[in-house]
């Protein structure tokens, strides 16, 4: 039986990079990506003693995997503004969105950082 391959070694080595470059994300939420070899890299979301991770997805490709973490970084970070406050009922696009303008371009400056530390084009 010939083994398939999923993802490139090139292109691997830009997940890898994508991976580290969200390192900040794996200590702020249950986020967590891992090399799964041949098959690329798979995300596990929400652990929960004993079942373990309620979501997985996986990745054979950088962008699509940044993409993904760049959002989880910002819902989590609209999650910590708005925890314990009636904001969080709008719903993180309503967070977002009642923050200040300066505020609101100091978290989308983030993005154009973590392209540079991913070393990605987007």
């Amino acid at each position: 039986m010939e083994k398939k391959i999923y993802i490139t070694e090139e292109e691997r080595a830009k997940c890898q990079k994508v991976i580290d470059a969200f390192a900040e994300l794996y200590e702020m939420a249950d986020i967590v990506v891992v090399g799964v070899g041949r098959y690329g890299f798979v995300m596990l979301k929400y652990y929960v003693p004993p079942h373990g991770f309620e979501e997985d997805a996986t990745f054979t490709d950088s962008v699509a995997l940044f993409e993904e973490l760049w959002q989880e970084w910002l819902n989590m970070k609209m999650y910590l503004l708005a925890k314990d406050t009636p904001l969080l009922e709008k719903g993180y696009k309503g967070v977002f969105e009642s923050l200040p303008e300066e505020k609101q371009s100091e978290l989308i400056g983030r993005k154009a950082a973590f392209v540079k530390a991913a070393e990605i084009y987007l």
